[in-house]
């Protein structure tokens, strides 16, 4: 029975908008989970921050063995050589060339007219299949273009070394006996479609997405984008496959997902996506992210113990390597060492720095009733600076009360919290981790009081990046 592709625009979808602030932890690990489940494409936006978004697809290509690894280029050819780097160590490697077919969007996205656009489509493709043997060229708008051109610009793509032609009705206006007119029309105009794999991307702007995949499905088409979260982009990835299930004998086809896996898996997905911060807050939902699973012993040696610093995202240099690496092997005589364990051990030997920025004294109001502030003060070369602000919790207002003082923000990777001691005295540990140009810098603070232990570790984290940037 003839395989039909389901590829996931989970985390290509979630960069886009501003209900999904998944943090660099969360994104791997939804990634790991796709691909668990045996998802056939697994799509991640755009480069947008170089350092960062090229360090999470680096870190994703190792860990994803079964899906292809798909990433949309900028519409530059110098992108093109940017992505394939960064996917060279991906299993099953694609690039993606999206480009808008109808003329609204040409002339509002593209600036170009349709000839350049065309002259564009195929310098993008020609240049990407040189790098990458698996080149999908994906029609923005294509059910709002001027069939002429969109039948030009698909042939064009296949004739350039497109593998893959994916024709997106973005703007969700289309019914079922539509769409399959339309892909029997592309079909008919274009005769090179029947030797590539044709896909479709259906919005759920109406709420028919799986109508509209089943009927594309019925006219030949053999890749359907899904997503795995809310949102009305594409199909839902459950209840597609689901329908292609049901209708396998007649379809004659099946789908590789593995869906008794993933109705428990998507239950994690969602989780992780819809752990949402206040809109207030500028701080992701890293809080509670799932972390990495293993465990360390006193047998391990250095090579181990730094695969596992590695795994956890940071980049240490040798002389703090060493440092990590002689109280791993302080702790790992009394216990077993874990991600969490592995965290502190690095918050506290890894990188430690004179102190740029001090605290002096803070003040916390909270409630039930009322929202959360907090009041802070720090020196900074005998300066002392004062840091006011609200946010969605004592914490948070905390965090970004020191913003307010450092003048920057930065990506909150996670934040664990814990007691040390027992008894009402209590002493409570923090942990903040956070990413600064694609780096990960983690610290750790210790009180009774846990506001305070996590102002500590937020401002043992800050100094760190502000001195190596110094």
């Amino acid at each position: 029975m003839e395989k039909i592709s389901i590829a996931d625009i989970t985390l290509k979808q979630a960069a886009k908008s501003s209900d999904y602030a998944l943090s660099f932890r969360e994104k791997i690990e939804i990634a790991k989970l796709l691909d668990k489940v045996n998802v056939s494409v697994i799509e991640l936006p755009q480069i947008v921050k170089e350092k960062t978004d090229v360090l999470l697809i680096k870190s994703i290509a190792s860990c994803v063995n079964n899906s292809v690894l798909a990433v949309p280029v900028n519409l530059e050819e110098a992108d093109v050589e940017r992505i394939a780097d960064a996917l060279k160590d991906a299993k099953h490697p694609r690039i993606q060339v999206a480009v808008p077919t109808s003329t609204v969007q040409m002339e509002f996205i593209c600036k170009k007219k349709p000839p350049m656009v065309l002259e564009m489509i195929k310098e993008l493709v020609k240049k990407a299949k040189s790098l990458c043997e698996d080149v999908e060229f994906i029609a923005d708008d294509a059910t709002r273009s001027e069939v002429d051109f969109l039948y030009n610009a698909v042939s064009a793509a296949i004739e350039a070394g497109a593998a893959t032609v994916t024709l997106c009705d973005t703007a969700g206006t289309m019914l079922a006996d539509e769409i399959s007119t339309f892909i029997d029309d592309v079909y008919a105009n274009v005769p090179a479609a029947e030797n590539v794999n044709v896909g479709i991307q259906c919005s759920d702007e109406m709420s028919m997405s799986t109508a509209l995949c089943v009927s594309a499905i019925k006219s030949g088409v053999r890749e359907i984008k899904v997503t795995s979260i809310s949102g009305n982009e594409a199909a839902s990835l459950a209840p597609v496959c689901q329908a292609i299930k049901v209708h396998s004998d007649e379809f004659m086809l099946e789908t590789a997902v593995k869906m008794t896996e993933f109705r428990r898996i998507s239950k994690q997905i969602d989780w992780i996506a819809n752990s949402k911060r206040s809109k207030t807050s500028p701080f992701d939902s890293a809080m509670g992210a799932i972390g990495n699973e293993f465990t360390l012993n006193e047998h391990d040696d250095i090579s181990e113990v730094t695969k596992a610093v590695k795994a956890l995202g940071y980049d240490l240099s040798q002389d703090d390597m060493s440092k990590v690496y002689e109280e791993f092997k302080r702790i790992s005589r009394k216990k077993p060492v874990g991600a969490k364990e592995l965290d502190a051990i690095i918050a506290s030997a890894a990188l430690q720095v004179p102190a740029t920025y001090f605290l002096d004294s803070y003040v916390i109001n909270s409630g039930n009733v009322i929202s959360a502030t907090a009041n802070i003060t720090m020196s900074k070369n005998d300066e002392k600076i004062n840091g006011l602000a609200g946010g969605d919790g004592p914490i948070d207002a905390a965090f970004l009360a020191i913003e307010q003082i450092v003048g920057h923000h930065y990506e909150l990777d996670d934040f664990q919290i814990q007691s040390v001691t027992e008894g009402q005295e209590a002493m409570g540990s923090a942990l903040v981790k956070l990413r600064n140009n694609g780096k990960l810098y983690s610290g750790k603070g210790i009180s009774t009081d846990i506001i305070g232990a996590s102002i500590r570790a937020y401002l043992n984290a800050i100094n760190k990046i502000v001195y190596e940037e110094a």
